[in-house]
């Protein structure tokens, strides 16, 4: 039937009148999306810093996943990518800081200040195998944590890495120093303009310990450690953070004496007669079991907690305290090493003490993710300061350092995870309240 123009004009005005709460709701959404997308994307600004040009790798529009293990996972053109699994291939953008611009880099990570003499090992970045892995953003990442704290629980590893993260947010800002003590074990940053807290709490084994003997059998220090116990120095400060990131790993290779219930129950390498030696293998399952316990049983914890896994150390020629040293300029790639012996246990321990922590924990609601840091690692053995922690003709007794990492250097891509996880975080949040949203229309 042939509608007169009255008529046309009245339907048009009660399907407008129908639709107008769907219009009001699609209107919402985008204004949410305008809202978002310069958290996940550089802003304009970002091109107008002097170091634009070293950081102008554009942004993957994949969405993200969560693995069954915790893990960060990118969906590219519907496939999953596993950020963690890839090679190293050559950035010569790179380095996104220096020495000179970044005032957090300690002494014995200073590489470039003590005269090593191949940069190269600045110009890596990691290539994930089926997805791009972005480089560092600080103003995504500043972004996503405003208004929310973050705490690196572990041992000068996991300081390492936050002091990596001050250096990336340079190119934005400093913090201040609002740390309640002087003891640099115990440091706490703030920035003010996005309200964002930064601390590290030194616990190199997790649990409660105590020094025994500063010598012990191999000079290094023989530690009582309470693997029962909770270490109250950070377990007691954690419940404010919105992010934990946990690791623990190269202290466990020291002489420790295991207490459990207040008893002596065997050692580690303590050459005690009478004492079992039980390996470190058992401190470790222990004190990470404890260590995930706390967690879960803090009444008012609600972060996010990640364990950051086990990070290598490359001695060749010798051990540590027989010469060995890291003299290798380049990458490995993946099919040229791969991880064995005790690393590999340490790392199969962390993995299945994880997966309980994570069970456990999501009975009260918390979650657990995995920033797997090992492999990509593994393959930079050219990474670790070697003897360019100090000048040559200093009078100290240094071994070569091949466990910490120069900065700049690879740990810098242990933060292009963690922005990355972070991002996805975010997305899943928002897809969980679109479909809550779209459920109620």
């Amino acid at each position: 039937m042939k509608l007169h123009p009255i008529e046309l004009s009245s339907e048009k005005k009660a399907q407008c009148i129908a639709n107008g709460p769907k219009i009001a709701f699609l209107v919402t959404i985008a204004l949410v999306l305008l809202t978002l997308i310069p958290l996940y994307y550089p802003l304009p600004s970002y091109a107008s810093f002097p170091w634009s040009s070293s950081s102008s790798q554009k942004l993957s529009s994949a969405t993200h996943s969560s693995s069954g293990d915790g893990g960060s996972k990118v969906v590219t053109s519907g496939r999953d990518c596993d950020i963690f699994t890839g090679e190293w291939v050559p950035n010569h953008k790179a380095p996104y800081y220096t020495n000179s611009t970044c005032w957090a880099i300690h002494d014995h990570q200073n590489c470039m200040k003590y005269g090593r003499p191949d940069l190269g090992f600045m110009k890596w970045r990691w290539k994930p195998e089926a997805c791009e892995l972005p480089i560092f953003n600080p103003f995504q990442f500043l972004g996503i944590v405003r208004g929310k704290s973050m705490a690196f629980v572990g041992d000068s590893i996991a300081r390492n890495q936050m002091q990596s993260l001050i250096c990336l947010l340079s190119r934005v800002m400093y913090p201040v120093d609002v740390s309640y003590t002087k003891d640099e074990y115990f440091k706490r940053w703030h920035y003010p303009t996005y309200n964002f807290t930064l601390a590290t709490f030194w616990t190199p084994y997790l649990v409660k310990t105590k020094e025994a003997d500063p010598n012990g059998p191999t000079k290094t220090g023989l530690f009582n450690v309470y693997l029962d116990e909770y270490n109250e120095e950070w377990t007691t400060k954690i419940e404010q953070f919105d992010y934990v990131i946990i690791s623990a790993g190269i202290w466990f290779y020291r002489p420790m004496m295991f207490y459990e219930k207040s008893q002596l129950k065997g050692c580690h390498y303590c050459l005690k007669e009478n004492v079992t030696d039980l390996t470190m293998f058992y401190g470790y399952r222990k004190a990470f079991r404890t260590a995930f316990k706390a967690i879960n049983s803090l009444p008012n914890y609600k972060g996010l907690t990640f364990l950051r896994t086990f990070s290598p150390s490359h001695f060749e020629n010798g051990l540590w305290n027989q010469g060995g040293n890291c003299l290798r300029t380049k990458p490995f790639m993946s099919n040229e090493t791969q991880l064995g012996g005790r690393d590999l246990e340490l790392y199969m321990i962390q993995m299945e003490e994880f997966s309980i922590a994570k069970r456990e924990g999501r009975k009260r609601g918390l979650q657990y993710r995995l920033l797997h840091t090992t492999q990509a690692s593994l393959l930079r053995p050219d990474g670790h300061p070697s003897s360019y922690g100090h000048w040559p003709n200093e009078n100290v007794t240094l071994y070569n350092d091949c466990v910490h990492w120069c900065l700049p250097g690879p740990i810098d891509t242990w933060n292009d995870f963690l922005l990355e996880m972070l991002k996805g975080e975010g997305r899943k949040s928002f897809g969980w309240r679109l479909h809550t949203s779209n459920s109620r229309s």
